[in-house]
């Protein structure tokens, strides 16, 4: 059931404003080759001066609006926001804001240590997305490159569990004839852990990543390898609009998801609103201009003026990129899309 919020904001296609992600820095101490890859992030690249990164106050502003017009979920991102020093405070401030019900974080786990995680857990943060694409140390090399062992993630994992998070979710990239032979271990190794296992189709995010619609692993594919191990059954959507598509263990082991934004998008649902590093809204992950929203802020304006940008912003909105993904002129006419290190995932 839609749950009642205080606007009900709704775009052009009728969906509503539910979820904010904020990007908190584009700055990340892997390369991956998905998001961040060497030959474009690699030495000499600017990355955004840190006086234009939004400041605490001016994203907890935001993030007060943002509720105001019908957010309940907001997601921290970056780059790696981990690398925020002062983000614990961000989440306390965050948290503490009328409306929003779920306050969660998506990190590589590389700095996630023991006291790190439990710094967060303390600070009011609800769930944990960690990324990890590959357990075998070859390939996870590969695909960060940047030489992280594994091994160091793992243990963030562990650290995100012994630090009180129920809810914490794996999610792992795969692409056809890099890291698809994964799959399975993936699987054994989380399957009863208390981390769900989720796997997401190759997406074309930004114009750096050398997408190839043949490198796409369709998720029925993936969930025909994993049937035959392991028998696993669908599960009911959580809410309308939920990303993942679930499915259980039939052994009670737990769940595993599916996000499948090119072969069964998701438009049709979609309720996600994202912020930018430097105070950009962006309607759609595969958009390729922002709305400026931290000139505004930084001019003075009032909270009534924020507002009123943000639900023109959304009320004026028409993305459905992947539903368009496969018409040759949808891709033509966005060839420069926001890289995902400036907006997230």
């Amino acid at each position: 059931m839609e749950e009642s919020q205080p606007h009900q904001v709704r775009d052009k296609y009728h969906r509503p404003i539910r979820d904010l992600r904020i990007s908190v820095t584009d700055r990340c101490n892997f390369r991956c080759v998905y998001c961040m890859p060497r030959e474009v992030f690699g030495p000499g690249y600017s990355f955004v001066p840190r006086s234009e990164l939004l400041r605490l106050e001016e994203i907890h502003r935001v993030a007060r609006i943002f509720a105001q017009e019908g957010v309940t979920k907001i997601r921290i991102t970056g780059g790696e926001p981990l690398i925020r020093r002062d983000l614990e405070q961000l989440i306390e401030m965050i948290a503490g804001i009328d409306g929003i019900r779920d306050l969660s974080m998506t990190t590589n786990a590389s700095m996630l240590t023991s006291q790190r995680a439990s710094s967060l857990y303390d600070a009011g943060l609800a769930r944990i997305n960690i990324s990890l694409d590959a357990l075998d140390e070859e390939t996870f090399q590969k695909i960060n490159d940047v030489k992280f062992p594994v091994s160091n993630v793992l243990t963030g994992i562990d650290n995100a569990i012994a630090a009180g998070f129920s809810d914490v979710k794996i999610n792992s990239v795969i692409r056809k004839g890099f890291n698809d032979h994964s799959i399975l271990d993936l699987v054994r190794y989380f399957r009863g852990s208390g981390a769900t296992l989720r796997f997401i189709e190759f997406m074309d995010v930004g114009s750096t990543n050398q997408w190839q619609r043949e490198q796409v692993i369709p998720a029925s594919q993936m969930i025909d390898i994993i049937r035959a191990e392991f028998p696993i059954a669908p599960v009911s959507p959580n809410y309308q609009g939920e990303v993942a598509k679930r499915w259980r263990y039939l052994d009670g082991l737990g769940e595993i998801g599916f996000i499948t934004s090119v072969t069964h998008p998701f438009c049709g649902d979609c309720s996600r609103a994202r912020i930018s590093a430097v105070g950009k809204i962006y309607t759609c992950l595969f958009a390729s201009d922002g709305y400026d929203l931290k000139n505004l802020i930084r001019e003075g304006v009032s909270d009534a003026v924020l507002a009123r940008f943000v639900r023109d912003t959304w009320t004026n909105r028409i993305d459905r990129y992947s539903e368009l993904r496969g018409e040759e002129s949808q891709v033509s006419n966005n060839p420069m899309r926001v890289e995902m290190s400036h907006i997230g995932g």
